[in-house]
Parts: structure tokens; C-alpha cells; sequence
């Protein structure tokens, strides 16, 4: 049963328990409260973003002055600051590693290819891969199986409400940067840009602790941010600036946040996360200035993708708009396919994966070989090609990055797979959007590119081991848009180059299902903004077609991993329903002034997080709903054992007894538990006064709202509990609280089955195709 489903009631305490309304049957919320967090399945729970409006928040407040609200404001910009100077250093530590490990491994292999060594360079370039893979693989699987994957999905449920152990954890941060640059660099098709993301938003949790005793890091100005709202804001902000960190494209990283990643929104933050990846730019800037001049090793031009593909004027004419149209519709189609396909291959893995450490291990190994062997064989099925006499660079490229790979051909020639698939990514898609080079590559070349990197960034991702899906969906998307430019040939004013930009978009638009954010990233990336009208059909015609199918990649994902994600919109089916349709039962209560024996009793026998606190008589007429109060602040109260000898109200003395700092959130991982809490006989028998601690004003429905009603109102403000009242007055004062479980169509739909014949019925109406296709 998890913490935010409406508990079970034992027999022995009954007057604790409050039943539902007599018409309403009373249900246990059975939906599943456990999730996929990354390779490991964990229990989930929900965040505190509402304000808890006790005495104690009221009393802080008002003793807070001008000097108390500076020192907020001007912590709140410091640790922006602090969160893009640390993530642009990781991100120039990740592409710095990515470029030379990577760098040595071709380099070793072209000189072995070159000495025509050629089964020594196979065993050289599998043998890598597969320990770069392995230890990938190690120590994520036993350090911290957080970090498997990209780290959005987990991020965005986080922001929409949802925690689970370990996802922004110190440990998870280090093994997302090392297992990134292992997995990158064993010439996996995976991306970097995710794995960023939530190094971001691992620095940002690291920062919004308010603090840590044990490494004496107790300074005031800290304690301001032991709450979920406020990090919640810098979680915001560092997935914002990994963005900008991945593809230098801040302005892209704050809107990727806005139309992605965010769920709640507004104008202060806005202007903060702006801040926060304006200082990852400059911090890269002057990073790669450093590099460019030769001290960074094989680093060179290579990484922190900025393509600048056309720094001429593009020229394009109404002609060129169908093929453009025609991008964009095959690019939803294969971008809704490809997240079909992706949710397959995570359906399989997650049943490997619950066999143990070992089939996780092994799934890693067993794709990193099948990869090696079909990124070393593929080659030898192209002809080679005569190096042009206009190249800008030496032709072929040898010991280094280049569009030019010798691979088995002779003197003079180059092979044009080998040269996309012997480079990191960032080289690859560099190769792909170059101007000028529309006789680069062979039809054949690009149609086997295109359809291993559709293969492969598939099996790729679902290991235990760091993966992103941008990077690949890139590489993915050039690669056929590329294709489709040279079907069209000369009937088209467009370039080869632009075709791979323009595909890039479309698949990018047909599997995440962004716009805005997706179209400046990519000018940020290609640094010309007269790209901006054609990318700006291409992602909107990929997005309406792709939406026809299913939804975006990282949605999907968060289904399949079991995440309770809260959308921005109602099913019609809940305007059918009230909130008596779902709320579960029966209900736990507590009383003003409370016995310690009936709270310990409580807190050891449910998992729940909040209860309702009533007033009776003496002290109310008849039972009244006083507020809430959270199992954390009971906990707390346990544990300083302020008790009264008689059942009366602690009144002022409460404020001597306690303070705020000891109702603050705690860091990660650092939760107080009632079995930790030892109690004797007669202190069990003694009372404690609820009222100073209880939220006094906590949001409330009556139990007639429509469900849909409800739902915003609990997306939309952030909470975690909703109190549902009843609109005819009765015994019951309150009828039972709405976590977000009990908005998940799951439940929904086991409680009233009629319900789903009718939406079956209506989907069958509205996408009869769509469904005989999936």
C-alpha cells in the first residue's frame, strides 16, 4: 500500500475512522505504487508543493525582515549561478573524455586498418566497446540503477510531483556523468543530451538541500530551501541548463524546460533559468576557446555540437515546399513508429531485467557486441569513392576526425559509411549537415545508415547504462532526410545538407513531439536563422501527423516505467464522474488533541502521508474538519516528545518548544521513521496538542465536484493531497482525500468498467485505422 492511498482501518480503533458517504461504496485504491527508476523497480511518493500554512509558517514569516528576504532572493540567484558553472563543467567533462576515448579507439583501429590488420582492428574496436559497455553496464547496475537511461522521464515526473528514491542522489550524479562518457564512447547509439538533463537536475537537487550537518555546511542562509518548491524551481532550471550544456544552445534549454520538462510555470522562473543557462554559454565559450587552441587533446572542434552549416544565404522557393510537406508527414509517421518500437523493446527488457543483476549485464554486453560487429562489417558492403579534388580537408582522413575515412579502400579513395560510422556522433551529424558535399555519399550508403541507426538506437537504449535519445534521433533523422534529398535530386533547389537538417527536425518532431523548443535548439545547432520558416513546417506537420498514433517518446516511457504523471487535460470521461465516484476508503483521522499511543498506532500501521485533523467535543459542538497534517510533522513531534500530561491546548508554549527548522524538509535520503522512536508505557498514555502544526487551510472540494474539475485544480496547484467534504452537512466531516494515484485512469476505469466499452467504443469511431494498424 503506498504512503498517499487512503490506509486500512483495524477494528480496534474505530472511533479514529470517519466512513464514507452511505451512497458511496467504499474502495481500496489498488493501482500500482511502485515504478521503474531506471533499471530498477523502486517504490514511488509524492512531493509537498503546497505550502503547509501552520502556526509555526505563520510565526517565520512574520518574524522575517528586510535582511531575511535579501538573503532569500540573493541565495536564489547564487545557487543559479553556482548550477551553471558546475553543469557547464560537466558538460565540457563529458564531451572532453567523450572525444578522446573515443578519439584513441578509432585511431588505434584506422592504423591497424591502414597496416591491413584487419581482424586485429575488429578485435580492437569489439573488445573496447564491449569494456567500455561493460563497465558502463557495472556500475550501474550496483551503484546506482537511477542513473540507467536518459534521466528525462524520471526528471519530468519529479516536476510533475512524483519522487523516488535515489533519482537525484549524489551517487546517481557521479554514475550519470562516468557511465555517460563509457557509454558514448563504446560507440553505442546513444546520446549525451539526456544523461545531461539530469546531470543537471542532479546538481540542482544536490544544491536545494539547505544544507548538510555532516559536512558542516549548516550556514542560515541555507535553511531557507528545505522545501520541495523551491527545489522543485532549481530542478527546473538545472534540466535547462543540461540542455545548454549538451548542444550549447541556451535559449533552446529554457524552452525545452518550458514545453517538456515543467509542469508548473511562471515568470520569475522563467527569467531565472534564462540566467542560469546564459552562464553555461559563456562558460563553454571561454572553455572551447581553450580547446580550439590545441591543449585539449583529440578534443579539437569535435563535441559540444555547433555545426554552423551555413553561414551563406540559404535560397529556397515555393517549389521546394512539397518536399518539405512530404519530410514532415514521413517523419511522424516514422517517429510514431519508432516510439511504438521503443516501448516493445523496454516491455522486453523490463521482463529480462526483473531476473536479476546478471540478464542486465549481459543484455548490455550482448547488444554492444551485436553493435560492434555491424558498425565494423557494414563498410565492406559500400564501394568506394575517389576523393574529390575541391575537398577542404586531407582526403582520406587518417588517425583522426574527418569526412573522409580510408577504412579498406586504396590510396586515393575513401569510404563514405566508414566515415560516419568511424566518428563520434557529433561527428557524424557534422558529416551529414555539411554544405557542399552533395556527392559525399552513395544513395546506398545513406539508406544503410539510416536503417542501423532506426535499429539500433532501439535495442540501445533500454540497458542498465546511461543513454539518451536525442543524439540518436538526430543522427537518425539526417540520415534519411539526407536520402530523401537525393531521390529528389536536381528537382530541388535545396541542398543535401539542408535535406539532413530539415529530416533531423522531422523525426525530432515525430518522436518527441516538441516545437518551439525543438526549432530554436536546432538553429542554435545549424547557427543560421533563415532555417527558421522551413523547420518550422517540418516540426508541425511531423508533430500533427505523429499525434495521430500515439504520444511522445518520453510520456510513453514514463507509462511503461509506471510513473503516476498527472496530464495538463482531463479524459471526457471524468466530466462523467464526481470526486464520490473515486475517493477511496475508509479514512484515517486524527483529533486536535490526540493521544500518543493512537498516533504511534496510526503511523505504524499505514504508509499514509497526510490526515485530516477534527475537532470534537469539548472543544467544537460538533465535529469539524480543523486541517491536515503530514505524517513528517507527526513524526517530528514524536520525536521531541513535548507531551501533556491532559488532554489540553498547548496554546503559546508550543513556539518554546519548537522551532521551523524543525518541520523543514529533509535532504535526500534523510527521512526519520516512527520505528526509530522509542516510547515508553506512560508516554504512550500522554496527549499531543495537533493544532500549532496542523495546516489550518488546506484545499478542499465538495464531494459533488466533477472529477475533471478536481484534476486541474490538483495539477494545477501542485498538491499532494485534496480533501473532499461533504456539500450536505452529516456526521462525517470531511469524506476523504484525493492523492494523485487516485486520478490515474487505472483506477478510474477498475472502479467503473462501463466506463471503458465506452471509450473503446469511441476510439473505434474516431481512429478506426489507426487502431487495425497497432
Amino acid at each position: 500500500m503506498s504512503e498517499d492511498a487512503p490506509p486500512f482501518q483495524t477494528q480496534e480503533h474505530d472511533s479514529l475512522t470517519i466512513p464514507l458517504l452511505s451512497h458511496q461504496q467504499r474502495s481500496i485504491n489498488s493501482t500500482s505504487q511502485v515504478a521503474i527508476v531506471g533499471a530498477n523497480v523502486c517504490p514511488i511518493e509524492s512531493l509537498d508543493y503546497e505550502i503547509v500554512e501552520n502556526d509555526f509558517f505563520k510565526q517565520d514569516w512574520r518574524a522575517r525582515g528586510k535582511v531575511q528576504i535579501f538573503q532569500y532572493i540573493f541565495m536564489k540567484w547564487l545557487l543559479c549561478f553556482l548550477l551553471g558553472g558546475f553543469v557547464s563543467l560537466a558538460g565540457f567533462f563529458n564531451n572532453l573524455a567523450v572525444e578522446n576515448i573515443a578519439g584513441v579507439k578509432f585511431v588505434i583501429t584506422s592504423n591497424m586498418m591502414l597496416a591491413q590488420r584487419y581482424w586485429m582492428a575488429f578485435l580492437v574496436f569489439s573488445l573496447s566497446n564491449l569494456a567500455l559497455t561493460l563497465f558502463a553496464a557495472i556500475i550501474t547496475a550496483f551503484i546506482s540503477p537511477a542513473a540507467a537511461g536518459s534521466g528525462i522521464p524520471e526528471v519530468k515526473a519529479y516536476l510533475n510531483g512524483v519522487d523516488a528514491p535515489g533519482i537525484l542522489s549524489i551517487r546517481t550524479l557521479i554514475v550519470k556523468i562516468v557511465g555517460s562518457i563509457a557509454a558514448v564512447s563504446s560507440s553505442l547509439l546513444v546520446g549525451k543530451a539526456g544523461p545531461m538533463v539530469h546531470t543537471g537536475s542532479c546538481i540542482a537537487a544536490l544544491f536545494g538541500q539547505g544544507g548538510s550537518r555532516r559536512y558542516g555546511l549548516t550556514w542560515k542562509w541555507l535553511r531557507f530551501f528545505k522545501n520541495d518548491r523551491d527545489r522543485r524551481d532549481l530542478v527546473t532550471c538545472g534540466s535547462a541548463a543540461g540542455i545548454a550544456a549538451a548542444f550549447r544552445a541556451p535559449v533552446g534549454g529554457v524552452l525545452f524546460a518550458l514545453e517538456e520538462m515543467a509542469s508548473w510555470w511562471r515568470s520569475a522562473l522563467l527569467w531565472r533559468a534564462f540566467f542560469t543557462t546564459a552562464v553555461v554559454a559563456i562558460i563553454l565559450r571561454a572553455l572551447i576557446d581553450v580547446c580550439l587552441s590545441g591543449k585539449c587533446g583529440l578534443f579539437g572542434k569535435g563535441g559540444l555540437i555547433m555545426f554552423d552549416v551555413y553561414s551563406a544565404n540559404v535560397s529556397y522557393h515555393l517549389a521546394d515546399v512539397p518536399p518539405v510537406l512530404a519530410l514532415g508527414v514521413i517523419g511522424g509517421i516514422l517517429g510514431s513508429f519508432y516510439n511504438f518500437l521503443l516501448v516493445k523493446i523496454l516491455k522486453v527488457y523490463n521482463l529480462v531485467n526483473e531476473k536479476g543483476t546478471f540478464y542486465k549485464i549481459f543484455i548490455a554486453c550482448t547488444i554492444s557486441i551485436f553493435t560492434s560487429c555491424l558498425l565494423f562489417g557494414l563498410p565492406w558492403l559500400v564501394s568506394c569513392q575517389s576523393c574529390p579534388s575541391d575537398a577542404s580537408e586531407d582526403c582520406p582522413t587518417i588517425g583522426r576526425s574527418g569526412n573522409y575515412k580510408k577504412f579498406q579502400c586504396p590510396p586515393g579513395h575513401y569510404n563514405d559509411l566508414a566515415s560516419l560510422i568511424f566518428n563520434t556522433n557529433d561527428d557524424a551529424i557534422r558529416n551529414l549537415f555539411s554544405k557542399n558535399t552533395d556527392s559525399e555519399f552513395q544513395l546506398s550508403t545513406m539508406l544503410i545508415f539510416f536503417v542501423t541507426c532506426f535499429i539500433l538506437s532501439i535495442f540501445s537504449y533500454g540497458i542498465v547504462a546511461p543513454a539518451g535519445l536525442f543524439v540518436p534521433v538526430i543522427v537518425t533523422g539526417a540520415s534519411y532526410g539526407r536520402f530523401i534529398g537525393m531521390l529528389i535530386g536536381s528537382w530541388g533547389n535545396l541542398s543535401h545538407g539542408l535535406y539532413a537538417v530539415l529530416g533531423a527536425a522531422s523525426f525530432l518532431g515525430g518522436s518527441m513531439r516538441m516545437t518551439v523548443s525543438l526549432c530554436v535548439i536546432i538553429l542554435e545547432l545549424t547557427n543560421n536563422l533563415l532555417l527558421l520558416p522551413l523547420i518550422m513546417v517540418v516540426l508541425l506537420v511531423s508533430k500533427t501527423v505523429a499525434d495521430a498514433f500515439n504520444g511522445n517518446v518520453y510520456d510513453l516511457i514514463m507509462k511503461v516505467k509506471g510513473f503516476p504523471y498527472l496530464e495538463t487535460h482531463a479524459e471526457p470521461y471524468m466530466r462523467q464522474l464526481t470526486v464520490a465516484d473515486v475517493v477511496s476508503g475508509p479514512l484515517q483521522l486524527c483529533h486536535g488533541i490526540e493521544k500518543v499511543g493512537n498516533i504511534v498506532h496510526i503511523l505504524k500501521t499505514t504508509m499514509h502521508h497526510g490526515f485530516p485533523v477534527i475537532d470534537e467535543s469539548p472543544h467544537s459542538e460538533s465535529p469539524v474538519l480543523y486541517g491536515l497534517i503530514l505524517r513528517a510533522h507527526l513524526i517530528a513531534l514524536l520525536k521531541k516528545k513535548a507531551f501533556l500530561c491532559t488532554p489540553v491546548q498547548l496554546g503559546a508554549d508550543a513556539f518554546r518548544h519548537f522551532s521551523s527548522d524543525d518541520f523543514a524538509k529533509k535532504g535526500l535520503g534523510n527521512v526519520d521513521k516512527i520505528e526509530d522512536i522509542e516510547l515508553t508505557d506512560e508516554e504512550m498514555e500522554m496527549f499531543l496538542d495537533l493544532h500549532p502544526f496542523t495546516n489550518a487551510s488546506p484545499y478542499t472540494v465538495v464531494d459533488t465536484m466533477s472529477l475533471a474539475k478536481a484534476l486541474i485544480l490538483f495539477r494545477e496547484v501542485g498538491l499532494r493531497h485534496l480533501l473532499v467534504i461533504p456539500k450536505i452537512s452529516s456526521r462525517a466531516p470531511v469524506v476523504g482525500i484525493l492523492t494523485r494515484h487516485d486520478f490515474m485512469p487505472e483506477h478510474i476505469l477498475g472502479l467503473h468498467p462501463s466506463l471503458v466499452r465506452s471509450r473503446w467504443k469511441r476510439l473505434r469511431f474516431q481512429f478506426p485505422l489507426l487502431l487495425k494498424i497497432f
